[in-house]
């Protein structure tokens, strides 16, 4: 009998390990006999698996056989069905993008004056009207006006409750809107064209209401030019230009502010981040002046007439100028379309309101198309685009400073009923308290 090897022979064990280990290492090919014996280029995929000198695991690339099962990522058995094949260093940055896309990731956010000049790429332009992203991002403009406004109507209060005892007018006539008389309003620079000229019917020597009167009709009477304030005329003919201005400040009262806000905070807002605040100002000062300029030549000379809604209907307009410019980056143009439609519709009905003027409505809305194709950014995709933007905007410059000329001078020198004696009904409900919209819709039996 054979003696039976000792368990505890260590030496015994450590040559055994090392006969039945090395030909495993180092002789691979003595595995495969009938592999080679058939295809002498054969080389087994296990011996490229593994070396002492580079740890490279695949020097060649996997095969297709180990792609699915080399995704470290892949937990569960069913995901190796959905995995897909990895190419040498495909897995090196698996957050890389492609060029084109990196490129744009890495496009520096353009400023104020690329923006408004439209200095960079087309495609980021389209992106950035579609997102509503403008010239700026906050509306100071607005924010400022808006301050503005709230404190010349808290002093348009204050000088009614100096004059009657209370800061809304209810005597002798109720104010619509909450605010003071129509004397008062006067007083405060609203657009009275008795104030900035000579109008037949209403000289300087014609009684007015003074601002304490509180009976109707008038007890209290004074001068023109004691209503009319700031220091009197400085001689005979009343020469308050100003008066062109100041109504956009100037509000019929509580009611009538807040509705001008909610569109100066909103609609013209949006406008002047597009635009940027120069470009604001100019269209909100032009359409402002503009629209009391036409009021002034064809609304009733004797009513007064206050308020921010023609230089808002400017901004109104731009947003037109948008819409049709950029009819095919708009999201819903159609909807849009029927929205500005209504809106326009009820900011026209407001005019007939006492104290608002449509004509300034009008007027505004007419000067901001011209000044916002002079001035707003439009994008241009094609060069036929381009051209007639660039024929639109040179005929818009010239036509808006011809309409200004022109009505200034048939302000001052022509008789603006003569030209049109039904335009008045435009802006005028007829009343007692306008004469029904006859002459110059004065009357000292109203303050209204």
């Amino acid at each position: 009998m054979s003696a039976m090897p000792n368990p505890y022979d260590h030496a015994h064990a450590h040559e055994h390990s090392e006969s039945d280990s090395k030909p495993l290492l180092d002789h691979p090919e003595s595995q495969h006999p009938s592999t080679e014996a058939v295809n002498p280029v054969y080389e087994p995929d296990y011996r490229f698996s593994y070396t002492d000198e580079n740890f490279n695991y695949y020097p060649s690339g996997p095969s297709q056989s180990q792609a699915k099962l080399d995704d470290p990522f892949t937990t569960k058995p069913q995901d190796y069905s959905q995995q897909t094949h990895y190419e040498n260093l495909d897995y090196a940055e698996p957050f890389a993008v492609p060029a084109a896309k990196s490129s744009s990731m890495m496009m520096k956010r353009p400023n104020m004056f690329q923006r408004y000049f439209g200095m960079y790429p087309l495609a980021q332009r389209i992106e950035d009207k579609k997102r509503g992203i403008g010239v700026q991002r906050h509306p100071i403009a607005c924010y400022v006006l808006s301050a503005a406004m709230l404190g010349v109507l808290i002093f348009e209060l204050v000088t009614n409750q100096k004059a009657q005892g209370s800061p809304f007018s209810f005597k002798p006539a109720v104010n619509p809107m909450l605010g003071p008389s129509s004397s008062a309003l006067i007083n405060v620079g609203a657009r009275f064209p008795p104030c900035m000229k000579n109008v037949t019917g209403l000289s300087v020597t014609t009684p007015i209401p003074c601002l304490n009167n509180t009976a109707n009709p008038a007890t209290e009477l004074c001068t023109l030019e004691d209503v009319c304030g700031f220091g009197g005329f400085h001689g005979e003919t009343p020469n308050q230009w100003f008066r062109f201005i100041t109504p956009i400040f100037l509000h019929a009262g509580l009611i009538h502010f807040l509705l001008n806000m909610l569109a100066q905070l909103t609609a013209s807002a949006q406008v002047e981040r597009e635009m940027g605040t120069i470009s604001f100002l100019i269209l909100y000062a032009a359409a402002g002046i503009f629209g009391n300029v036409l009021g002034g030549n064809f609304s009733l000379v004797g009513v007064p007439s206050v308020g921010a809604s023609g230089a808002i209907f400017g901004t109104v307009a731009v947003a037109w100028v948008d819409l049709f410019a950029h009819w095919r980056y708009q999201y819903q143009p159609g909807k849009k379309l029927a929205f500005m439609i209504i809106e326009l519709i009820i900011g026209v009905a407001i005019g007939f309101i006492p104290y608002v003027d449509n004509f300034a409505h009008l007027g505004g809305l007419a000067m901001g198309l011209l000044v916002g194709m002079a001035l707003y950014p439009i994008i241009s995709p094609s060069n036929r685009h381009r051209i007639i933007v660039i024929a639109l905007r040179v005929i818009a410059v010239p036509l808006a400073i011809v309409m200004f000329v022109v009505l200034i001078r048939n302000f001052y020198k022509a008789d603006p009923y003569a030209a049109c004696s039904w335009c008045r009904y435009l802006s005028c409900i007829p009343t007692d308290a306008n004469n029904h919209c006859k002459g110059t819709g004065f009357t000292t039996g109203s303050s209204i």
